[in-house]
């Protein structure tokens, strides 16, 4: 008993120490804290430069956050309203007229939606705004961002975690987007010889001129389809969902109909259930069998990969040629009732399922199988 008394003793004694470190850790935090709000400050200072307030060079702050001669309310700015302030550090000034293109003002067509109703300081990552805004998923607005295409408040970002505010003007190739206060969700059944981007440079049909006329809201597809795979294909300007969906940690299932140039060997199912080692890595199926017992040229094929043609590429590897690809379940969707060519908006229900990543069509992880 009297051992394990001095043994606590001999750790409980040690505050020297540990005082020594939390010292340390505050001074730390209070550089990171200062850093923040100079970085802050700065951008700030930007912000009421483009507003038409000018300020004199601010002095070092002595406290965190502290802004001397801040510049004054913007909105009173606008309403013309005196701005003068003891310090005289900040006056009004009227903003020069700059001649502006159509796709500079990138004014929103009819039934756009308004920007939603956001506080001012409540900010999030570029690319998630510019997938909120209906314009891709996140991954693709990281690129844009990179590549360059991005314009926030007349300084080009190639940050994607770049912090915006709904009251930030944000251009993407040259139009100014604005997030998307209506939702919305459309399955496609779609057909041969339509692409799934939002627009070709080819000039060839996209599935975008299927759903036109459905909504006033900014959709966009939801993964890719081949140009010749058919089938299940969701439509959203959902920018969160589509992230989820996309995303290979989640691995969504999805079902395919697979018509092939000839029978289907039963060694060659089973090949595909063991899994086959493909240019890009190993990949499994995690079911596979003849879709009619009487017809070994189609088979059925549910995998939870979302690697580029990874339906094509497998039974081209075991070689085969691949002569139709129909998707006949992606997630919680299938094309019940809905014709070749033809679309629907998804039910309460089914989008529900689809947020909350339904174990349905999500697959369970090692510790819960």
């Amino acid at each position: 008993m009297q051992k394990r008394t001095d043994n606590f003793s001999k750790f409980a004694n040690q505050k020297k120490g540990s005082a020594v470190k939390e010292a340390f850790r505050q001074e730390k935090k209070k550089i990171k804290q200062d850093a923040r709000a100079a970085g802050e400050e700065m951008r700030q200072r930007k912000k009421d430069k483009m507003r038409g307030l000018v300020t004199e060079p601010l002095k070092k702050s002595t406290k965190p956050g502290a802004r001397k001669g801040a510049p004054p309310s913007r909105d009173a700015a606008y309403r013309g309203e005196s701005t003068a302030r003891p310090t005289g550090s900040a006056r009004p000034i009227t903003p020069a007229k700059t001649s502006r293109t159509k796709d500079f003002q990138a004014t929103p067509v009819a039934g756009m939606p308004a920007p939603i109703a956001l506080k001012t300081a409540e900010q999030m990552p570029l690319n998630k705004f510019i997938a909120h805004a209906g314009v891709c998923g996140r991954r693709e607005a990281a690129e844009l961002v990179k590549g360059g295409k991005v314009v926030v408040n007349g300084d080009k970002i190639f940050e994607p975690g770049f912090k915006v505010a709904q009251t930030d003007k944000v251009i993407v190739k040259g139009k100014q987007v604005y997030l998307q206060k209506n939702a919305v969700y459309i399955l496609l059944n779609k057909p041969k010889d339509y692409i799934t981007t939002a627009n070709d440079p080819e000039g060839r049909k996209t599935v975008l001129d299927i759903i036109k006329g459905a909504t006033p809201e900014r959709v966009y597809p939801v993964g890719r389809l081949d140009r010749n795979t058919t089938g299940v294909l969701l439509l959203t300007n959902d920018g969160e969902l589509a992230q989820k969906l996309t995303h290979p940690s989640f691995e969504i299932k999805k079902i395919y109909e697979v018509t092939l140039d000839r029978p289907v060997a039963k060694k060659d199912l089973e090949a595909v259930l063991a899994g086959v080692t493909l240019e890009d890595g190993f990949v499994a199926a995690d079911a596979c069998g003849y879709a009619n017992a009487k017809d070994k040229n189609v088979v059925g094929i549910e995998i939870h990969s979302g690697r580029n043609r990874i339906v094509r590429r497998i039974f081209e590897h075991l070689g085969y040629d691949v002569r139709g690809l129909d998707r006949v379940m992606f997630a919680n969707l299938t094309k019940k009732n809905v014709d070749r060519g033809k679309y629907r908006f998804l039910q309460e229900k089914e989008v529900r399922l689809l947020k909350f990543m339904n174990k349905s069509f999500v697959r369970k992880s090692k510790e819960e199988a």
